[in-house]
């Protein structure tokens, strides 16, 4: 029987419960084929609902790392992917691991009507309102990243009376909407003069950007867009050679 280790203590229960079991399975503790402990047993061990449980593991399943069958169980799927250089990361979480005092300010808010081209990175086949905001991100009350997005209003509907009060809208998000599917482009460009002010650096400073779409079987949820000074952030994927 495979054994379930601790939760890391950072976000909502669910994605500790994903991110605990995930990370055998990435480092060949848990086999392709391996039974994943059941339900009642994963309830038990982290105290946790049978919901939470299923969103944990429906996750894992959605982006085929493990395979779900009524009678079999659970299982790690035959060759896990290990296709995203990053998760979706919670980066409240992050700057908490890292030791320091998170804070975030939105900056503007505006709805888009469905035929604005502000919406057009969104990718939305049929017209729909789309909320739009700029947020920044701070460490221990320094800059550390600015986002912009855009959320599908149609998909989320809720969104448009969250005030996003004591968290922003990226960890809001993650806490109340599943997604099915994302995508990352990453690529590096020189500060322009608003996005060096934003973030208090020198424009044409080096800053990493992070552009990320999710979906919900098929439905476009949300597009960010997200910058960071280049000495503020790393990405570190690690991978398993197929020859052993």
């Amino acid at each position: 029987m495979q054994q379930l280790g601790d939760l890391d203590g950072h976000g909502p229960l669910w994605q500790q419960i994903r991110r605990a079991l995930l990370e055998p399975i990435r480092d060949g503790r848990w086999k392709p084929h391996a039974k994943i402990p059941k339900e009642l047993e994963i309830m038990e061990r982290y105290g946790a609902a049978r919901m939470t449980v299923n969103r944990a593991l429906g996750s894992l399943a959605a982006e085929g790392i493990v395979t779900r069958k009524k009678r079999a169980g659970t299982v790690v799927a035959d060759r896990p992917p290990e296709r995203p250089l990053l998760e979706i990361w919670d980066i409240v979480a992050e700057v908490e691991r890292l030791g320091g005092t998170y804070g975030f300010e939105i900056l503007d808010r505006a709805r888009l009507e469905p035929d604005d081209p502000e919406a057009a990175p969104l990718g939305l086949e049929e017209g729909a309102p789309v909320l739009r905001l700029l947020v920044r991100h701070m460490s221990d009350g320094a800059a550390l990243q600015i986002e912009e997005r855009l959320i599908n209003l149609a998909a989320v509907p809720e969104a448009v009376d969250e005030p996003f009060a004591t968290r922003p809208p990226s960890a809001w998000l993650l806490a109340h909407v599943p997604w099915s599917d994302a995508e990352h482009v990453i690529s590096a460009e020189g500060a322009g003069r608003e996005t060096a002010a934003l973030l208090t650096v020198k424009t044409g400073t080096a800053c990493l950007v992070v552009e990320r779409r999710t979906w919900r079987d098929g439905v476009p949820i949300t597009w960010a867009r997200f910058v960071h000074p280049g000495d503020k952030r790393r990405l570190v994927g690690r991978f398993r050679s197929d020859a052993g």
